[in-house]
């Protein structure tokens, strides 16, 4: 499957326009139970990382009962009815042995005539969400151990000290300097190498890290020269240095160090 996408960052959304008319996907962080949709949509309520509910929803609505700090709202065309779609997402969720909160209990039949494009448009709409860090297929903890539960990504958190530390990237053909110097604001020091050319997919495909690695090199442009940055530069967070350098392919927390080898990550996580 190839998708074309075009998608805009802002600091606490990211939207995905899909290569339809007028289909679209919003990942958007929030601090309240409040679950705000543009238009009818289906909706996913995720918390650290991890899918936790499903549901559809016409207008802003409050939702209690359930800790969520994102909200993934699935904007279709037309042809895709979202009753249809939001049982298939749930069959989905629950067949991979994800735990969802308050699941529906009402089912509609999908219609012979409704399947072949609902399922396909439900494939489409999981790889994307796959390769932007949202699967629908990681296990959710069996409630009858009890461990403390993991999300799927670890948090981490800024401060001042953390701030004034210097950290350094020696990976993947890329050496740098970083300083996390905001909460959303990665410095990059003039004189970091780059890797300069994105490794390829095994089948020979470029992959979508590749694309995106290339994208932001496109918007900064005028700041290297022969994949070296000649100037100071600022990205919005510890992915997208790893995206610039070298195209991710590794956990970048865990490749920026300090002098004493220590990383942001143990630096910065919140358990």
């Amino acid at each position: 499957m190839e998708l074309k996408l075009e998608v805009v960052i802002t600091d606490t959304q990211t939207t995905i326009q899909l290569n339809h008319n007028q289909d679209r996907i919003t990942i958007t962080d929030t601090e309240t139970n409040e679950v705000k949709v543009e238009q009818p949509s289906v909706y996913f309520l995720v918390q650290d990382q991890t899918i936790v509910h499903i549901g559809q929803a016409t207008k802003k609505m409050k939702y209690d009962g359930t800790e969520f700090n994102k909200i993934i709202a699935i904007y279709p065309s037309w042809e895709v009815e979202l009753p249809y779609l939001e049982q298939i997402f749930i069959a989905e969720a629950l067949e991979n042995g994800v735990l969802l909160q308050d699941v529906a209990k009402e089912e509609s039949k999908i219609p012979k005539s409704q399947v072949k494009t609902i399922t396909e448009y439900k494939d489409e709409i999981l790889l994307i969400l796959e390769k932007f860090g949202y699967p629908l297929h990681v296990k959710a903890p069996k409630p009858e151990v009890k461990v403390a539960k993991k999300s799927a990504k670890a948090r981490h958190r800024w401060t001042k000290e953390v701030s004034q530390i210097e950290f350094f990237v020696d990976t993947r053909e890329s050496k740098a300097t970083v300083m996390w110097q905001k909460r959303n604001e990665m410095l990059l020091k003039a004189g970091a190498k780059m890797m300069p050319v994105a490794p390829l997919n095994k089948d020979g495909s470029v992959g979508f890290s590749a694309k995106m690695g290339d994208k932001l090199r496109a918007d900064y442009a005028d700041k290297f020269k022969n994949f070296v940055t000649t100037e100071d530069m600022i990205l919005k967070s510890v992915n997208e240095v790893g995206l610039f350098l070298y195209y991710a392919g590794t956990n970048s927390w865990l490749e920026l160090l300090d002098t004493g080898g220590k990383s942001i990550d143990a630096w910065t996580r919140v358990d």
